[in-house]
């Protein structure tokens, strides 16, 4: 029997509970950018510094650029110096755990399936990540990108059938081997399956772009009342399906919608524009703006859902136009230990 996180005790923390940290990693391989690498790294500096008012923040990048993070991060963003790949560091750190015993570990996922994004140096970040804060590291089995799922840290994750049960990613897994998986390395008792993700999503159909848990069950989603936009279809399928949803405990979820903004085209391919893509902080959200008029209307719903979080909105047009991902995709936070409990002897 594989000893998997679940079965140590271990289970994916909801992204608002504290953190010890935040992690990014900086631009560096032009290739991989459709945009030019200075304003890329402008947009990133630009979140690094919004995240670091109220966590601290640590941003790899390769030894040659560690200066030049310096200088466009300014003081009080620590620099590390560590072979990167240039990727999302979502999707290619570690998927951070917690235990009730004050522990973190986290899961090494290997993406070797042939619809793998990842550059071979970022196949054991991961790894090296959590050989450097000196935590447990579980090999994964295959790709569980952070991106593709959404936890609410009770029990209950979301995922949509889109990313996880396509055959070129999984391509001898059923529904059920795919959900004792997601159990097993997250220690979730329910997932809710949506459909498919964003329109030319380049992830593949990550749940992040369409729906995320704000709080125990409570989820916002991504909606648009065109019936001729591209997003519509699948779009009105995962409401309806969080609307049948109950989650680990039973319960019902309260759903708020969150009008994607207007169709955006980048080299010949729609722009992955998404509200739901935001970053949870201490005490804050970080969320993208598009410079859009449905920006405003997203700050306000979420404003409404995060009462005691302050929402910043930060252009993310250079973020998604370079590399199709937003905010959510190139943070990753380190969850605080569970404080123990004093029990004294008596």
């Amino acid at each position: 029997m594989i000893l998997t996180p679940a079965l140590s005790g271990w289970r994916m923390p909801a992204e608002w509970e504290r953190h010890s940290r935040c992690w990014m990693a900086w631009p560096c391989d032009a290739g991989s950018w459709h945009k030019g690498l200075d304003e890329i790294r402008t947009a990133y500096a630009e979140v690094a510094r919004a995240i670091a008012v109220r966590e601290p923040v640590t941003v790899f990048c390769n030894p040659e650029d560690a200066v030049d993070v310096s200088l466009a991060c300014g003081g009080g963003i620590q620099v590390l110096p560590l072979e990167i790949g240039d990727r999302w560091l979502r999707n290619t750190g570690p998927l951070f755990l917690l235990d009730d015993y004050g522990g973190v570990s986290g899961v090494q996922r290997f993406e070797n399936t042939p619809s793998s994004s990842q550059l071979p140096i970022d196949t054991t970040l991961a790894r090296r990540v959590l050989s450097h804060l000196g935590l447990p590291c579980f090999d994964g089995p295959q790709a569980l990108e952070g991106g593709a799922i959404a936890t609410d840290g009770a029990g209950t994750v979301l995922a949509t059938e889109q990313f996880f049960l396509n055959p070129d990613r999984s391509p001898h897994a059923n529904r059920d081997d795919v959900e004792a998986l997601l159990k097993a390395y997250t220690g979730a008792r329910t997932i809710i399956w949506l459909g498919q993700g964003y329109q030319d999503d380049r992830a593949g159909g990550h749940v992040d772009e369409v729906a995320r848990f704000v709080r125990p069950g409570v989820v916002v989603a991504l909606t648009t009342p065109d019936s001729h936009d591209g997003n519509f279809a699948a779009l009105h399928d995962n409401q309806e399906r969080l609307k049948k949803a109950r989650d680990a405990l039973g319960r019902s979820l309260e759903i708020i919608p969150i009008r994607q903004p207007a169709r955006r085209d980048h080299g010949g391919r729609r722009m992955t524009l998404s509200y739901t893509s935001f970053y949870i902080g201490n005490g804050q959200v970080i969320m993208p703006g598009f410079e859009d008029s449905a920006d405003q209307g997203a700050y306000r719903t979420l404003r409404r859902a995060f009462l005691n979080r302050e929402i910043v909105q930060i252009p993310a047009l250079d973020i998604v136009a370079g590399g199709g991902g937003s905010i959510h995709r190139m943070t990753l936070e380190q969850p605080a230990p569970v404080p123990i409990p004093y029990d004294p002897v008596i």
